[in-house]
């Protein structure tokens, strides 16, 4: 079986939280979660920081980590996932030795190296499968809770939701929480608009371990559940 890659990307522009990536958690800045991590699993082959901020270079290299320069056309706002994932594998993987790309946000450092492996079997036992996303249930169900108001009125989001009576009878839901994306390089390699064009596993995990952190209430809520 080939090699995984994991990517961390860690851009310096963020608005929610200004300096997040390098913002302490647990006494140790936020990407470091991610590169300690990184180094428990055994799937893992080799472990990158994609950025464009100097400041996030240092501390991640401060940690052991290797650093890809990112592009700043690639940094903006606006830029999704799919073309940063895409640099890396053009500029680390030219001769297609990885097989796997595991994408490690640092702003999702619930994650444990069990979760990693899991997904790795799930993404082995599966040849038709392009990848595998976390998930986790929340703690409301939109399908039954989750409404809009319409000329000063609440409305259903979900029309379905109106045929069932009890709570208990509505199909689960799930949500994608960030945690971890592993997919195969051949499938990010590919022509997609998205990564969502593809086909994908669930790997689910507890919600509790779901954070993701873009505002200082969400980093002060993840130090009380570490806690």
């Amino acid at each position: 079986m080939g090699e995984t890659l994991a990517v961390v990307p860690a851009r310096g522009g963020s608005k929610g939280l200004p300096g997040k990536n390098v913002r302490p958690l647990a006494g140790l800045p936020l990407i470091e979660h991610s590169l300690r991590l990184a180094a428990l699993c055994a799937e893992i082959a080799r472990t990158v920081v994609s950025t464009d901020a100097a400041e996030i270079a240092d501390v991640a290299r401060a940690a052991g980590g290797e650093v890809l320069d990112r592009p700043p056309a690639l940094a903006q706002d606006e830029t999704p996932m799919l073309p940063v994932l895409r640099h890396a594998l053009e500029a680390l993987d030219p001769e297609g030795r990885y097989e796997r790309l595991l994408l490690l946000d640092p702003t999702s450092p619930g994650r444990l190296p069990e979760d990693v492996r899991r997904a790795h079997e799930l993404l082995a036992a599966r040849t038709d499968a392009d990848g595998v996303v976390a998930v986790s249930e929340p703690p409301f169900n939109p399908i039954w809770h989750a409404v809009v108001e319409r000329d000063g009125f609440l409305e259903q989001l979900f029309g379905e939701g109106r045929a069932f009576g009890r709570r208990q009878d509505v199909p689960r839901v799930l949500r994608i929480n960030a945690a971890l994306y592993l997919f195969r390089a051949s499938f990010l390699r590919s022509a997609r608009e998205t990564w969502l064009d593809g086909r994908h596993l669930a790997l689910e995990i507890p919600e509790l371990r779901a954070f993701h952190i873009d505002t200082e209430r969400d980093l002060r809520l993840c130090e009380l559940v570490l806690e």
